[in-house]
């Protein structure tokens, strides 16, 4: 990528940071824009609580000296930070390209905030394919067969073992396309995030950083 666009991810990165508080439970997405929010939240040395949607952001983040526990005996989270791969201007999300999306999600409806941190390029007019999916092994080729449009991505799995793939069909009205893949059996999760769940988005310009409220108190 650009390295502009990379100065801009670490520079959201870096305003999400400075939202934590101490003794927040924190969830943590996965990408390369999460990658500059761990390093910043190491510098602060809270006292917080992590979880993480992914092996690869659990050990990025223990290896700088953050704490993350499983996700289990927690009904909440104080507040989530993770990166999109589109936003579009009434605040739907394409995420997923890391294939975590499921986690991720479960994350973002389970937290009293969820923040999107995002380089100027990220903001699009209108969502556009690919849409990641998470696909159940068992009876695959019947979801293939019903919803066309839908790659394999080589045998890669996501973090719970399911079968990652990706829809090259028609997002221009992605409500109605996440209703349509919540309706068919065999889909896991897919990587349309509605603008529910979405408090802000962090976008990284320049030379500053522009706050875009989606939902907020």
């Amino acid at each position: 990528m650009d390295s502009r666009f990379e100065a801009e991810k670490e520079r959201a990165a870096r305003a999400a940071a400075t939202l934590v508080e101490p003794g927040m439970v924190l969830g943590l997405g996965t990408g390369s824009t999460v990658a500059y929010l761990l390093p910043a939240l190491a510098e602060r040395t809270l006292d917080i609580t992590c979880v993480a949607t992914s092996v690869a952001t659990e050990r990025a983040a223990r290896s700088l000296g953050l704490g993350v526990v499983a996700f289990r005996g927690i009904d909440h989270l104080d507040l989530a930070i993770d990166g999109a791969d589109q936003v579009d201007p009434s605040g739907w999300l394409i995420k997923g390209g890391g294939g975590a999306h499921t986690r991720e999600k479960i994350v973002a409806a389970a937290a009293d905030r969820f923040v999107v941190i995002v380089s100027s390029n990220k903001l699009v007019d209108r969502l556009d394919p690919p849409v990641p999916l998470e696909l159940m092994a068992f009876g695959i080729d019947v979801v293939r067969r019903v919803i066309p449009g839908i790659e394999l991505r080589g045998g890669a799995r996501s973090p719970d073992d399911g079968v990652l793939a990706d829809y090259h069909g028609e997002v221009s009205d992605p409500e109605r396309l996440a209703a349509h893949f919540a309706r068919q059996p065999g889909i896991v999760d897919h990587g349309l995030f509605p603008p529910e769940l979405v408090s802000s988005v962090l976008i990284g310009r320049s030379d500053l950083v522009e706050t875009r409220l989606i939902n907020s108190e």
